[in-house]
């Protein structure tokens, strides 16, 4: 199972929110390039970033702090965040994003999400943001009718990579990740889950291991690992 450390970005810092409103912003790092390099430092192997500011304005508006966190780790990196059209993709993965998350395009745009997926396989994840059980869109101001299985289903044979699911009513609060619906996310869908949201210590990490769902990929943690709730060296050690 994959750790991914959040970088959040917010008018060009490194922040967290809570259940993503954007006025509910703590500053971490002025400089999330110094911050991708501490995660690279801790020896996780993978970062994932968001542009905070692009989910809600629907293009990309932190691309400088982007290339900055880019040119300064060799890690690969999940990037989210306002990327809704294929030139946005194009762009990103030829600037060496490794993976690009698709989530109000996936709700609104499946042909491009499909589109995507096979002209960079493997590079293309699907965000399934859920607000009460439903998917949430336009960084996550906006519900849809659709479940995130529903919406998995839709991809199952695009040969997207993941299918990224945040339970946004837990988003960073601490209190603990979903386990339960994001195991039954993985037993609904063959595409690889990656669970986020609510992460607030260890044993969250642990209880999610011990759901035993082989598709379950990885975890994104955030909060907990800026205030030091998680040790990332006690959380890797879990993993090896």
């Amino acid at each position: 199972m994959i750790i991914f450390p959040a970088i959040d970005l917010k008018d060009g810092s490194c922040v967290r929110l809570k259940r993503g409103v954007m006025s509910e912003a703590t500053i971490f790092n002025a400089d999330p390039a110094d911050q991708a390099k501490r995660f690279q430092q801790a020896g996780f192997s993978w970062l994932h970033c968001v542009d905070l500011n692009g989910a809600f304005e629907g293009r990309s508006a932190n691309g400088d702090a982007v290339r900055a966190i880019r040119s300064a780790v060799e890690l690969p990196i999940q990037l989210g965040g306002g990327i809704r059209d294929m030139a946005a993709i194009e762009t990103w993965i030829e600037a060496g994003i490794a993976r690009v998350v698709l989530g109000t395009a996936a709700l609104r745009n499946p042909a491009l999400v499909k589109d995507a997926a096979r002209t960079f396989p493997g590079k293309i994840v699907v965000a399934a943001d859920a607000r009460g059980g439903k998917v949430a869109t336009e960084g996550w101001a906006k519900t849809s009718q659709i479940t995130p299985s529903d919406l998995g289903r839709k991809f199952e044979d695009a040969g997207v990579a993941a299918i990224l699911f945040t339970d946004v009513d837990g988003d960073g609060l601490l209190q603990g990740l979903n386990v339960a619906a994001t195991a039954a996310l993985a037993r609904a869908v063959r595409i690889p889950v990656i669970a986020s949201g609510g992460v607030g210590g260890i044993a969250d990490i642990k209880s999610l291991m011990a759901a035993r769902e082989a598709n379950i990929e990885g975890v994104v943690v955030g909060r907990a690992l800026y205030d030091g709730r998680i040790d990332a060296s006690e959380a890797l050690q879990l993993m090896s």
